[in-house]
């Protein structure tokens, strides 16, 4: 088993299909499986000689390009182990992160080597290569092209890593998640039924990881000509170019990101009929940015995609399936509706007892934790495209339960079943604010508060024991009605409101707000 193979046999029954688009120094680029297979070929067979082996990992830091892809494939074709770590999040959290793995190589941009005058991880790896310019102490990636491309694949068992990346952190230390062969191919068998994807279909792709599933179902992916490093701030206007010229009819982004592309396509009157699906997931999502992404794409289905680092997919829910009584609900404050789960999984609603191990439990003691429909409580999953551990067992105490053979993951969100076995999500369960009122999560009063135009953002936090609203504001010169808006929020039993600039939010997607960081400027 090695999930390459697939690449291979589409370079044999489709080579000519195009695989990628990119732009590279600001030309068009298209990439074939054929010549990915060839370019995978010869780049596995450098590596191999260079005296890495299987199950080395090999750090990769480069924007989304067919030579991070490249790479990619070739580090997964050795049988080796793909590590991902998000440069932009600090030289602590680098450093943590290549403590917990330590790289045998870096394959890296030029820019990103300069990281290792600051970083002494960096420094310690042993191989090294550079993407562009000439970098001392590291070899050029593109002297690739000179090896012979050879056929052979790493024969890897189920549970042999694939490929690593860390997560944000956000509600504690980054956790190494592995993913192997054995779940890759089943999460690209979630996210190929659910996210609907079909042979022949043009996708801009603003999710590193979807590339993945887009290559294995034959789906064209263009890599979106922007700094995803801040999806909030990229410059619009390349990407839509993108989607117009390559004609597009599949768009995948961040909340965040969505709306920088609705804000300027609107600004600019542009309309894109033939985008046929739109996904967005990463964050809360809003019922008055879908209404937008449809006036701007008629033509499209537009599908909220939830899922998290350990587990992509969980649930999805479209648009069109949206009933008027469940756009009253999530204006009236119960949630954000985001659908059916996906048959691979199981998701269960416990009583929140986030910040409490629950490492062990026996049937009997899981069954009697479990919510009741239409009761909020922690969301746990299980099934066949869930991590079920991180690497060295690290904080698994925290967010994993062993039930008999079973692993469930603490996704850290709280949520609820309807009647009709939909999940509705109501934020993160360390976000719960808990004072003589009860219990709020906050997500539901949030998204209630933004129906109202005048407000682009909205959080609500315990802060010298009142519930406070906390807004941005979509025109400074447009204040909303606050005594008003107070009063539609009243079973939320919201306090008062105040006003900034703008919500530290995470740094992946830019759609999550950071609570703990808002709680400090607040404090200012």
């Amino acid at each position: 088993m090695n999930i390459t193979e697939v690449l291979q046999r589409h370079s044999r029954e489709q080579g000519d299909t195009v695989a990628l688009i990119d732009r590279s120094h600001g030309r068009h680029r298209e990439l074939s499986y054929r010549e990915l297979d060839i370019a995978v070929g010869r780049m596995a067979a450098m590596l191999r000689d260079a005296g890495l082996r299987p199950g080395d990992a090999v750090l990769v830091f480069h924007r989304m390009s067919a030579e991070l892809y490249i790479a990619i494939a070739a580090i997964l074709r050795n049988g080796m182990t793909v590590m991902i770590v998000d440069p932009s999040a600090g030289r602590q959290y680098m450093e943590h992160c290549c403590a917990l793995l330590p790289p045998r190589a870096l394959i890296a941009s030029s820019k990103a080597h300069l990281l290792r005058f600051v970083s002494p991880a960096l420094r310690r790896i042993p191989m090294k290569w550079s993407i562009g310019f000439p970098v001392p102490g590291a070899h050029r990636l593109e002297t690739y092209s000179k090896w012979h491309s050879d056929d052979s694949v790493c024969d890897c068992t189920e549970d042999t890593p694939a490929l690593v990346s860390f997560t944000s952190g956000g509600t504690g230390q980054p956790k190494a998640a592995v993913r192997t062969h054995a779940f890759l191919l089943a999460q690209h068998a979630a996210v190929e039924q659910h996210l609907l994807l079909q042979p022949g279909e043009i996708e801009l792709v603003t999710l590193p990881i979807f590339v993945l599933a887009n290559l294995a179902s034959r789906v064209t992916s263009i890599l979106a000509d922007a700094d995803l490093r801040r999806p909030s701030e990229i410059a619009p206007e390349p990407v839509v170019r993108q989607v117009v010229e390559c004609r597009a009819d599949r768009f995948a982004a961040s909340p965040a990101l969505l709306e920088r592309f609705v804000d300027y396509c609107e600004r600019h009157s542009i309309r894109l009929p033939g985008l046929k699906k739109v996904f967005t997931g990463g964050g809360p999502v809003t019922l008055r940015l879908l209404e937008r992404v449809q006036g701007i794409a008629p033509q499209s289905k537009i599908t909220i995609v939830y899922g998290s680092t350990e587990v992509e997919p969980i649930s999805t829910v479209a648009r069109d399936q949206l009933e008027t009584h469940d756009v009253m609900a999530m204006n009236s404050g119960k949630g954000l509706l985001v659908g059916h789960v996906v048959d691979s999984l199981d998701v269960r609603i416990l009583h929140d007892h986030w910040g409490q191990p629950l490492e062990r439990l026996t049937p009997d003691e899981f069954e009697r934790l479990c919510c009741e429909p239409g009761t909020a409580g922690e969301i746990v999953v299980a099934g066949k495209h869930v991590l079920t551990s991180y690497l060295h067992g690290y904080a698994e105490a925290e967010n994993k339960i062993r039930v008999g053979s079973a692993v469930w993951h603490r996704t850290g969100d709280a949520g609820y079943f309807d009647q009709a076995g939909r999940l509705w999500l109501m934020g993160r369960c360390a976000a719960r604010v808990q004072d003589e009122h009860g219990a709020l999560y906050p997500l539901g009063a949030e998204q209630a508060a933004m129906q109202n135009t005048s407000i682009r953002q909205a959080a609500i936090v315990s802060h010298q024991g009142q519930r406070v609203l906390v807004v941005t504001l979509s025109d400074r010169n447009r204040m909303p009605d606050f005594p008003s808006l107070l009063k539609s929020l009243s079973f939320a039993n919201v306090d008062s409101i105040r006003i900034i600039d703008r919500f530290p939010v995470d740094r992946r997607h830019h759609s999550k707000i950071d609570y703990a960081a808002l709680h400090q400027l607040l404090e200012c």
